[in-house]
């Protein structure tokens, strides 16, 4: 069972969501991924049809949804607040669905045992919600939804009550449930982590527009533009404006050069000024960015490493967050937990630019360099 969202626009006073057209995969688990206010919790409330879309279609399973109202479209929402009954225990909310469904008393306790054997809070089924821990009710509220066995999942920002631990924990239950159902699945957040780990797909949104809408790992290493090269990575990508230089055969900013292979034609000038719509001509208002990971620190002097100063040190246990001033840039490099160094030292920096990327300044776009500037190979 397939979701097909074709030009959505929801306006109120501005357009909240802005002509999206998304194509959800049967079986499929697509996480919506932005911050606050992008929109992605109204396109879901659309798809529950809980929003009427200001213009453009919604199918479910091929049949146009547009008018049709939430209890008719077989989709299951799992809500951030749980939206359980007080006064009923435990199995009367699991079984509450089926109720309304008119089941028979006999087929709806086996459904309610199956399913609660299936999320294993069999032990929990004669309790209240109040006698519950978070991460209890939420397995509650999602046995609720997957009791009666819908077309699609949607799930609104269902772990975000949650502390560490037990997000973490409920991330394996919600990949493990959806893998054994093979439910569509449709799950909002603004937790990076969440939709690196959980999504098959991710749509990164804001401002109400789809920004990429990609496999997790082709989001994180070839991010569509700044937005979502920012976005997503913890801590963010490094950034830095400048301008290629092709007589220099570089990168240059305030106070830092850093080389590119930069090829000549026969008549000496760079081949990258005849590759319109990749750069701009004068090569300026470039971006360059770098991930944390791809920026090597050292207390010793090597071979082709410039130097930095350390603006502060963050010990993370498992690796160490070095905030460092290169030159005029305040930049973000992962290092080995065992690292040390005091603020205001002198340590010694590479930065790896065959994992760089190029942003317009003005756009924000993701720039392809042109075959003539490539960024420095492996020795």
């Amino acid at each position: 069972m397939g979701i097909l969202l074709q030009n959505i626009t929801k306006r109120y006073a501005v357009s909240v969501v802005d002509d999206l057209s998304l194509e959800i995969n049967d079986g499929e688990f697509v996480v919506l991924l932005g911050p606050s206010g992008c929109g992605k919790t109204t396109t879901l409330r659309m798809i529950a049809g809980l929003e009427q879309p200001s213009s453009g279609e919604i199918l479910i399973d091929g049949q146009r949804v547009n008018d049709l109202p939430p209890q008719k479209r077989d989709v299951a929402m799992v809500f951030q607040s749980y939206a359980l009954y007080p006064h009923m225990t435990v199995a009367e909310n699991i079984a509450y669905p089926l109720r309304v469904r008119k089941l028979a008393p006999t087929e709806i306790q086996t459904q309610v045992n199956q399913t609660a054997a299936m999320l294993e809070i069999e032990s929990l089924l004669s309790r209240r919600p109040r006698e519950l821990s978070g991460g209890e009710r939420q397995r509650v509220a999602l046995a609720r939804a997957i009791v009666r066995h819908p077309k699609a999942f949607l799930m609104d920002e269902p772990l975000s009550n949650l502390d560490a631990k037990l997000r973490l924990q409920m991330r394996g239950e919600l990949k493990r449930l959806q893998r054994q159902l093979g439910t569509t699945t449709v799950y909002v957040t603004h937790d990076q982590a969440e939709a690196m780990t959980l999504g098959h797909r991710v749509a990164v949104m804001n401002k109400g527009q789809l920004q990429q809408f990609a496999v997790p790992l082709e989001i994180y290493r070839r991010p569509a533009n700044r937005f979502v090269a920012e976005f997503v990575g913890s801590p963010s990508m490094n950034f830095i404006d400048g301008r290629i230089d092709p007589e220099m055969r570089c990168f240059t900013a305030d106070g830092l050069r850093l080389p590119l292979d930069i090829g000549t034609t026969q008549s000496g000038a760079s081949n990258a000024d005849q590759q319109p719509g990749r750069l701009r001509s004068s090569f300026e208002e470039i971006t360059l960015g770098l991930r944390p990971e791809n920026i090597e620190v050292s207390n010793a002097q090597q071979t082709g490493m410039i130097p930095g100063t350390v603006y502060v040190t963050e010990l993370m246990g498992s690796e160490t967050f070095v905030f460092l001033d290169l030159a005029s840039q305040r930049l973000i490099a992962r290092a080995a937990s065992d690292f040390r160094a005091e603020p205001g030292a002198t340590v010694w920096v590479r930065l790896d630019l065959r994992e760089s990327h190029f942003f317009d300044q003005v756009t924000g776009d993701r720039l392809s360099l042109p075959p003539s500037i490539t960024t420095p190979q492996p020795n």
